[in-house]
């Protein structure tokens, strides 16, 4: 659905959209005080559950933009004015996130990673719930040959530090991160409770995030070198992602962070 459209079901239809930067799975535009998303096909669930993720996230003390209406064709959300840079109140938010924690690891709603559908789930095991989501990946994902296999023995086997259900922005790489006029905020979750080492390894799979921002985090909240060393095989699950949407020339990382993930 075009955002004109999505505006009028909004009430908002007398403003007129532009397009913005950003999104690589969905079309995003700015009307006034408002920001739309959209998608064509819309995937069904996709932005009740983005507009879910986000509320989950400010009410465990995120700085987000606030949903103005969410429906399958699109998302509204607030326009948060862009800001000064301030990684140090990023890394104190993004910490006091990852401190807490909730009932179970997963979501008992369903959740989408992009376009791609997790259905609700608990576990009371961590290592079981990331399993299962790495095997609906796999499983969805053509052209693996043995990789899924040796991934699902690799993690089976790793040394995965367990500091309980933490809730987890999901999506966490610098694109999701917008500096606003009223601080750091985070966008486009793909929110779960889960070990706070997935939100890290997807922190450091694609870099952005200056040390500034390092330095503020373990003041609040220290990675033990055991986490540190386990984050490999949680970048597995964003870069079979990336295969999954994006093709096989992700592969050939993959395959080299599978040589990291520890024994």
């Amino acid at each position: 659905m075009n955002p004109k459209a999505i505006l009028a079901r909004a009430g908002l239809s007398a403003l007129e959209p532009t397009p913005l930067g950003g999104g690589n799975l969905s079309r995003v535009y700015r009307a006034g005080r408002y920001v739309i998303k959209t998608r064509m096909p819309p995937v069904p669930g996709m932005f009740a559950a983005e507009a879910a993720g986000l509320e989950a996230l400010r009410r465990h003390g995120v700085r987000v933009p606030r949903v103005i209406w969410a429906g399958e064709e699109g998302l509204v959300l607030e326009y948060l004015p862009p800001g000064p840079p301030d990684w140090t109140g990023l890394g104190e938010m993004v910490a006091g996130l990852h401190r807490q924690r909730g009932p179970a690891y997963g979501w008992d709603r369903p959740a989408f990673l992009g376009p791609f559908a997790f259905r609700a789930r608990e576990d009371g095991d961590w290592k079981a719930h990331y399993r299962w989501r790495l095997e609906k990946l796999i499983a969805a994902t053509p052209g693996l040959g043995n990789l899924g296999e040796k991934i699902l023995k690799a993690v089976e086997q790793a040394p995965l530090p367990v500091e309980g259900p933490a809730p987890l922005h999901g999506d966490l790489w610098s694109g999701n991160v917008h500096m606003s006029q009223k601080g750091p905020a985070l966008l486009d979750p793909a929110f779960l409770y889960g070990e706070r080492g997935l939100d890290l390894a997807m922190m450091q799979l694609f870099g952005g995030f200056p040390e500034a921002f390092w330095q503020s985090y373990e003041a609040r909240y220290p990675i033990p070198p055991e986490l540190e060393a386990a984050l490999p095989c949680y970048q597995l699950y964003y870069l079979l992602v990336h295969v999954h949407f994006f093709g096989a020339g992700y592969l050939r990382a993959t395959e080299n962070t599978l040589k990291r993930c520890p024994a």
